[in-house]
């Protein structure tokens, strides 16, 4: 039985993109995962627990990123974070 996989595309729309405050609320949910997340943009790849590679992607708002997990709970670690970037990280609340 082998680790399940899923992977999304989402728009970046937070209109300052990825700076700390967003890379701070995409680390802190996925370490809530067992599942192993990665954010790729532009042929780089992050590891989403660690704040310094969220932010070394330097994704823009208006681009799209993909949000790749493997890991028991995969599915739902990229669902989570779909909902997490088009909620724009909650700051507009």
């Amino acid at each position: 039985m082998g680790d399940k996989t899923a992977s999304r595309q989402v728009k970046i729309t937070h209109e300052p993109g990825l700076h700390a405050r967003p890379c701070l609320a995409i680390m802190n949910t996925a370490k809530r995962f067992q599942a192993k997340v990665q954010l790729r943009y532009n042929r780089e790849t992050a590891d989403a627990t660690q704040i310094l590679q969220l932010m070394s992607l330097g994704a823009r708002a208006g681009t799209e990123i993909t949000i790749a997990a493997t890991g028991p709970d995969a599915e739902e670690a990229v669902a989570t974070l779909v909902r997490l970037f088009e909620s724009d990280f909650g700051f507009n609340d």
